[in-house]
């Protein structure tokens, strides 16, 4: 795989210099000759090079499959008056989009930034999976350059899928051991997405039996009007059951006649189907 040549014009050369390196050589034309170097032995891109978004473009187009776009537009709701009204998908499969993610670890930031604003939702994808890979291997200085160029970019982070895999490797991530105050005002927001990143977040905290902001979050979205809300919140309580089950009984015994039916649903998605019915029927006594 590499950042920046299609697959149908490019030839695979041994290089003498480079023993078990591959060079990936295009025979497209363009302003200047790319040249990648790839080691098939630790499947670890060497460049010589800027990467660019340019080349993560490039490389998208070569693995899309434009068949499978109207698919994906219908699945992720971007129709007239759906949620994710006027995104554009080029037929990308998600494991293609994460095969890449090697190719361009090293792409600096304000490159990736011209990925997290691009109209193309796989662009985006591949964006927030590089940052996520590059929070993850980074020290204190590069996460919070990262934290904050995910946070002042919620805009375009704006569908289940971009949300789900990387809010709590990023945000919740970052927020463990700092002031977790922007929860409580993004929860206030009047942006969808927003909203979701905030309780989505907290799974991290959750995979550490870290559950108090979880449930606070909760609760202020229980009146929430989106049902993707109510799928992400049911889903975080569920995540609490999975781990203590007493906890999320606790919770749901005191609120669970006032929850959305759908929070409701994946909450207990899990319980004995007795215990299930007894909330369903609204006969769960304390």
């Amino acid at each position: 795989p590499t950042g920046h040549v299609n697959r149908g014009n490019r030839d695979a050369l041994k290089s003498d210099s480079h023993p078990g390196v591959c060079i990936i050589r295009s025979t497209t034309k363009s302003t200047s000759e790319q040249h990648t170097l790839w080691n098939e032995m630790t499947a670890k891109p060497v460049t010589s090079k800027r990467l660019t978004a340019s080349q993560a473009r490039h490389a998208l187009q070569a693995v899309a499959d434009p068949k499978r776009a109207p698919d994906l537009q219908r699945f992720f709701k971007t129709g007239p008056g759906e949620y994710a009204e006027g995104d554009q998908f080029i037929g990308v499969a998600v494991p293609e989009t994460r095969k890449l993610v090697k190719s361009f670890a090293t792409m600096p930031l304000q490159e990736v930034r011209s990925l997290l604003t691009s109209p193309i939702h796989e662009e985006r994808l591949l964006g927030l999976l590089i940052l996520v890979r590059a929070y993850q291997r980074g020290d204190d200085a590069p996460r919070e350059k990262i934290y904050r160029l995910y946070t002042r970019h919620f805009k375009w982070i704006n569908n289940w899928d971009l949300v789900d895999v990387t809010a709590e490797h990023i945000v919740g991530a970052h927020l463990y051991t700092r002031d977790r105050a922007p929860f409580f005002e993004w929860v206030r927001s009047n942006h969808l997405w927003t909203r979701r990143i905030a309780i989505m977040s907290t799974f991290h905290f959750i995979r550490r039996d870290d559950f108090t902001d979880t449930l606070r979050l909760a609760e202020q979205l229980l009146h929430d009007r989106h049902d993707l809300i109510h799928k992400a919140v049911g889903w975080m309580l569920r995540e609490v059951g999975n781990r203590d089950r007493a906890v999320e009984e606790a919770f749901l015994q005191k609120h669970y006649r006032a929850m959305p039916r759908t929070m409701l649903r994946y909450a207990i998605e899990k319980f004995p189907e007795p215990l299930r019915q007894t909330y369903l029927k609204g006969e769960r006594e304390r």
